[in-house]
């Protein structure tokens, strides 16, 4: 049966978010959801996958809530879920910044839907900026897109202390993969005194659901968190795996690396690796590929 996968996020007050947790978790688990789904007390944030009947009902009683009542989501589907289990966790942030005083429902940019996001970022007075991590850039980004080589989305204010200016830079947009590291970015460009701070409304999975291939300027795959691992145009699973030792995406070219070897290194990792390493790689790649088989078996 084929899956649905939900993604969605609100920046919203929630005093009691830590009371919420058991009975979303107790829901998901009633309706055999996957996925993680974080709540903090500035809001919730989710991907969770299911089925067409079973995602229907959690955002249904999400929704039901006030608070939640525009909860705005994106979907796609896979032939199975990209998730192991559930996760329903309390966390300090819903998306991990490190600038306390930054609030989305107070101070944030100015969305522009895909269908106008072309135009934009065509606009030469414009400085285009990619806000997600390095690993996820080099798999895919706007063409013209400035990359600001961050390891973690917390980097990103020193990156704008470092080469942004107010008084240069007089129009900045941003994107991310579904919208919500944008939403803390252009608050905290705002709050550091750009006037003009734009970003693409539902990120990067909602521009490749809506722009047809023949009209998008996106170049790549879109690294996305669950064992999709990337995802294409129509959203439509990509080429890219995970190298089991360092987790970072893989092409198919570099499958072909004299350096890659099956759930222990890459091209990335492979001199890094330690002796300790390639040992413990090793054995939890056996043990996993014992595992499989068992369930083979077990199908049989």
């Amino acid at each position: 049966m084929s899956q649905v996968i939900a993604a969605f996020y609100k920046f919203v007050t929630l005093a009691d978010y830590q009371e919420r947790r058991q009975p979303l978790l107790n829901l998901c688990h009633h309706h055999h959801i996957k996925g993680t789904i974080l709540l903090a007390a500035e809001g919730i944030n989710g991907t969770i996958s299911g089925t067409r009947s079973s995602i229907d009902t959690i955002l249904a009683d999400l929704k039901a809530d006030p608070q939640f009542a525009d909860l705005e989501h994106k979907e796609s589907i896979a032939t199975k879920s990209p998730f192991d289990r559930l996760k329903v966790r309390l966390k300090q942030e819903i998306v991990t910044f490190g600038v306390p005083t930054i609030d989305p429902t107070n101070l944030v940019g100015t969305y522009v839907k895909p269908q106008d996001w072309n135009a934009l970022i065509a606009n030469p007075d414009v400085l285009v900026i990619d806000t997600r991590n390095q690993y996820e850039v080099e798999i895919g980004t706007f063409a013209g897109a400035i990359d600001p080589h961050t390891d973690s989305f917390t980097e990103f204010p020193a990156y704008v202390a470092a080469h942004l200016d107010p008084q240069q830079h007089k129009q900045i947009a941003m994107f991310c993969t579904g919208g919500i590291r944008c939403e803390k970015a252009t608050s905290y460009l705002l709050s550091q005194g750009f006037d003009r701070v734009y970003h693409l409304e539902g990120g990067i999975l909602k521009y490749l659901a809506e722009i047809p291939a023949t009209e998008s300027q996106w170049e790549g795959e879109c690294f996305v968190f669950d064992d999709r691992v990337a995802v294409t145009h129509g959203l439509e699973t990509g080429t890219y795996q995970l190298c089991w030792g360092c987790g970072h995406p893989i092409s198919p070219a570099d499958l072909d690396s004299p350096h890659y070897e099956p759930g222990i290194c890459c091209s990335r990792c492979h001199a890094t690796m330690t002796p300790t390493q390639r040992a413990s790689r090793t054995e939890r790649w056996r043990q996993l590929q014992l595992a499989a088989e068992q369930d083979r078996t077990d199908d049989l």
